[in-house]
């Protein structure tokens, strides 16, 4: 049987109910589109992790290259690994390099305004050795943190590394020099031959007269710097020669070879206490020059010499009887007209104060009068002067002294002139030359031409005499000694014990004892019998 298509819907809807049409949503999420979504969403949390893990990016600029390389070369800081170079390039007026870094989140508090960043390279500068591990490893970019609060993101980088890390303990001091000498960036600074700090820059001063160095002494050392430090060269071998002789001094090996200074306080300092931070001081060129006594009150003379001052040098003292008073501080000449002469005028300066009286405890008890025109007038008057004398006859220096002379002419001070002119006597070594010259001119005198040739004639008279004496005198001396010889023999043989004059003396001398014995006996008897004179010699009964 057919049904007609009608029919099969009629049964249809008879037996199924009528379907009904909804009307889609527009926000029905469709199942093939979540895989992007979700991978969508990894991506985002990728980057919202990225960006929350990463650090801000900074610029630094470099006056070269060289070192640096985009992409590897990291930024250091006490070694660890904070940031990396991501690109480089030239600057605008291709004057610098601008390198563009990528800081880690952690150092982003580090960013402040005295942050310093430099190449680390293999470096020697004041006698130490740096960045050896780079020779391996490669250059990278070091880092240390500043104290500033204000933050920044572009940097200029230094050329060479800081000498001093920040925060290191100590203080930074000032000192003021005519030159550099051999001292550079990292020199060392001794105190009592131990290193104690370094120099950590220095620069010309603004009127271009000197230099201004700046040196940083590590704590606790730093503590022995005061007001009264004397600072110096201390390189290289110091050799002074001056009125005492030669003396040779150093601070130490590491100071010869690449210089360095040295400071230290005054035996007889008063102030101890500690000097500031950025305290200035004068470098001075030695110890000798740097541990004077600095006086406060200093008087300046003139002292005019008519004789060489060959020897005499800038800074020599002033003597008085064993006392240094004062030190030479100008030499100069000066021509008058008047007389056609020259002279050497010698500025001096007189420290006053160092002649005032002192008791066995030290304490002054008596001061230089306050009208010191008067009191150098007066001493003047007993006859102090000023000479010059040798203080070594090694080196030939010269010193001033200045003592008193009873028998020098009278003389007075010249306050006429702009600085006063004390009077002078010649010195030993003058009058030395002058007693020499005195004999030499009187040796010039002496005839000796004259004496010679009368010494020649009397050797010539001489020699004629010896000539005579020996072809007429010799001969007939010869002959007299001859005789004399012979006559000598004879009275010797004359002489001999058994020789017949000396039996003959002997005999002639026995005879006359016997006869002399004969007269002591007759003698004897008419001693007794007075009168056998007369009745001649009577028979004994």
């Amino acid at each position: 049987m057919n049904e007609s298509p009608v029919q099969l819907d009629e049964q249809s809807a008879a037996v199924f109910p009528a379907a009904l049409a909804v009307k889609r949503s527009n926000w029905r999420l469709q199942l093939v589109w979540m895989v992007p979504m979700v991978a969508l969403l990894i991506a985002g949390w990728l980057v919202v992790q990225s960006v929350m893990k990463s650090g801000p990016t900074i610029t630094i600029r470099f006056s070269t290259g060289e070192g640096i390389e985009a992409g590897k070369t990291k930024i250091k800081f006490k070694n660890v690994d904070i940031g990396v170079i991501k690109s480089v390039e030239l600057s605008g007026d291709h004057k610098t390099v601008i390198a563009s870094a990528e800081m880690s989140r952690n150092a982003a508090s580090m960013l402040v305004d005295d942050t310093r960043f430099w190449v680390v390279r293999p470096r020697i500068s004041g006698g130490t050795v740096s960045g050896i591990g780079t020779l391996l490893s490669g250059s990278h970019v070091g880092m240390d943190i500043g104290s500033a609060q204000k933050t920044r993101s572009d940097f200029v980088g230094l050329e060479s590394p800081p000498v001093l890390a920040s925060g290191t303990p100590g203080r930074e001091f000032v000192l003021k020099s005519d030159n550099l000498g051999s001292l550079d960036i990292g020199s060392p600074v001794f105190f009592r031959r131990l290193q104690v700090g370094q120099i950590v820059s220095f620069a010309l001063d603004p009127e271009g007269a000197g230099m201004i160095i700046h040196v940083f002494i590590n704590a606790p050392y730093d503590r022995y710097v005061t007001d009264d430090t004397r600072f110096w060269h201390a390189s290289g071998v110091d050799v002074t020669l001056d009125t005492t002789g030669v003396k040779v001094n150093t601070e130490s090996l590491v100071s010869v070879l690449i210089g360095g200074l040295a400071f230290e306080n005054p035996s007889g300092a008063t102030n101890r206490l500690e000097a500031d931070a950025q305290h200035q001081y004068e470098l001075f060129v030695g110890r000798a020059e740097a541990m004077k006594q600095h006086d406060a009150v200093v008087d300046k003379y003139v002292l005019n010499f008519k004789e060489s001052v060959r020897g005499l040098t800038v800074g020599a003292p002033i003597d008085f009887r064993g006392i240094v008073i004062g030190e030479v501080s100008a030499i100069n000449t000066h021509f008058d007209p008047a007389t056609k002469e020259f002279s050497i005028p010698v500025e001096v300066s007189i420290f006053p104060e160092r002649l005032i009286s002192r008791d066995d405890s030290g304490s002054a008890v008596g001061a230089i009068p306050s009208e010191r025109k008067e009191f150098a007038d007066y001493l003047v008057k007993k006859g102090l002067r000023a000479q010059l004398r040798t203080a070594s006859l090694l080196t030939g220096q010269l010193y001033i002294a200045i003592d008193f002379f009873p028998s020098a002419p009278k003389a007075t001070v010249d306050w006429s002139k702009t600085t006063p002119q004390l009077p002078t006597v010649p010195g030993n070594l003058q009058g030395l030359q002058e007693s020499i010259t005195s004999l030499v001119a009187k040796l010039n005198k002496i005839p000796f031409e004259g004496i010679g040739n009368d010494l020649r004639k009397t050797l010539n008279d001489a020699d004629t005499l010896m000539n005579t004496i020996n072809t007429d005198v010799a001969p007939e001396a010869k002959s007299t000694l001859a005789t004399a010889r012979e006559t000598l023999t004879s009275a010797n043989r004359a002489l001999q014990s058994d020789s017949p004059l000396q039996q003959s003396t002997a005999e002639t001398m026995r005879e006359l004892s016997r006869t002399a014995a004969s007269f002591r006996a007759l003698a004897e008897y008419l001693q007794r019998h007075p009168e056998a004179l007369l009745r001649g010699k009577t028979e004994d009964k």
